[in-house]
């Protein structure tokens, strides 16, 4: 297949500056670097651009490619053409050099990667509680299953200090060196030990209780402070109590999400607490002074008379806590007048003496105006 044009692969023009060319060769690399790329041929089109950029960045090769194109480096121009391509497959091209280069490290910081403190994963449980418990808070113990160091060998992972050594096929690194040789020369490729997966070392005696792992799933049994105030899906953030952190890391942390119970008397809205109580029509008429339950105790409710259904009533600071500030809410009251479905024969007469004479309400003559009115009767 033939080769394209140097300048083509670099996608510059003929009289692109060393910047420019420089440029495009970096952002060419990080694109199809075989570490990183996922685009098809990527170890290809790295290449490629690698062997593109070797003749354009030197101005004796770039000038010679200019007047003989790719032939000034195959043999047929009259250059000898030994090595080819400029050098390019003179030495040792190790593609964890160009990765470190590039991306601050690599493949070579893969060991040091794999080694340093890890802090633990985070847990989250769900905890339910009554509408009261999530007003006053609470303290409870619970037990929570996490992984923690291993009891036995105490995170080693081994049976004991003189089982473990350094890795035999990286001697400690993390890394190896993988060498192929191909059309452009001998390349190096840096990868992970898949012997000791990167952290350099080797357990030639696993512990029998982790096997090998440094950590085991244990339970515990913590003490949990419901904050007063909490409200269904608020949570809390218990530091250190989640999953054993490795390499010397801290432990995760535990997030417990709580769940509060519907209650059967109150709703509870933001900091306020709404309450639904029943009045007859006697004491919407005549006014009256009600017990009213509050999550506090009982309080008198004074209603006046006149009052109609649906009216509704503040108790301050009967209300919740808010969790942060702890300053309280309020109750609101709301007050239904009450039809009896049914009468005793005494109830009956008041309530006929009381048609005879109760004036109709206003809004009835009112209503019956509009009517007439519309129809122009």
């Amino acid at each position: 297949m033939a080769k394209r044009d140097y300048y083509e692969v670099l996608g510059v023009s003929k009289g692109a500056g060393e910047d420019e060319i420089k440029k495009s060769y970096r952002t060419l690399a990080k694109k199809y670097h075989p570490d990183v790329s996922t685009e098809p041929d990527a170890e290809a089109k790295f290449k490629e651009v690698q062997e593109a950029y070797d003749i354009l960045s030197d101005k004796t090769k770039r000038a010679q490619y200019d007047q003989f194109g790719h032939q000034a480096f195959d043999g047929t121009a009259g250059f000898g053409g030994a090595g080819g391509f400029g050098g390019f497959g003179q030495g040792d091209f190790d593609f964890g050099d160009i990765f470190s280069a590039f991306f601050g490290g690599g493949s070579r910081s893969a060991a040091s990667e794999r080694n340093r403190p890890r802090k633990g994963s985070d847990i989250q449980r769900r905890m339910s509680i009554t509408f009261e418990e999530s007003i006053f808070g609470k303290k409870e113990k619970a037990k929570i299953p996490v992984y923690d160091e291993c009891h036995v060998c105490h995170g080693l992972g081994a049976e004991s200090k003189s089982d473990i050594k350094a890795c035999s096929q990286c001697h400690g690194t993390g890394t190896i060196v993988v060498e192929s040789q191909t059309l452009f020369g001998r390349t190096q490729t840096r990868r992970t030990c898949p012997t000791c997966h990167g952290t350099g070392k080797e357990i030639t005696k696993k512990c029998h209780n982790c096997n090998g792992e440094g950590v085991e799933r244990v339970t515990k049994e913590i003490e949990i402070k419901v904050p007063e105030g909490i409200e269904t899906g608020q949570q809390i953030r218990l530091e250190g109590f989640g999953n054993k952190g490795s390499n010397g890391g801290p432990n995760g942390d535990l997030y417990i999400v709580f769940e509060v119970k519907e209650s059967e008397t109150f709703i509870r809205q933001g900091d306020d607490i709404i309450i639904n109580i029943p009045i007859t029509f006697a004491q919407a008429a005549l006014g009256t002074e009600i017990e009213v339950p509050t999550v506090y105790g009982k309080v008198l409710l004074k209603i006046p008379s006149g009052t109609q259904s649906d009216s509704k009533f503040r108790i301050k600071g009967k209300g919740a806590p808010n969790v942060r500030s702890k300053v309280k809410g309020d109750q609101h009251v709301i007050v239904t007048v009450v039809t009896p479905t049914k009468l005793n024969s005494e109830q009956k007469r008041l309530f006929e003496r009381l048609v005879k004479v109760e004036d109709p309400p206003k809004t009835n003559t009112s209503f019956w105006s509009k009517i007439k009115n519309s129809f122009k009767m």
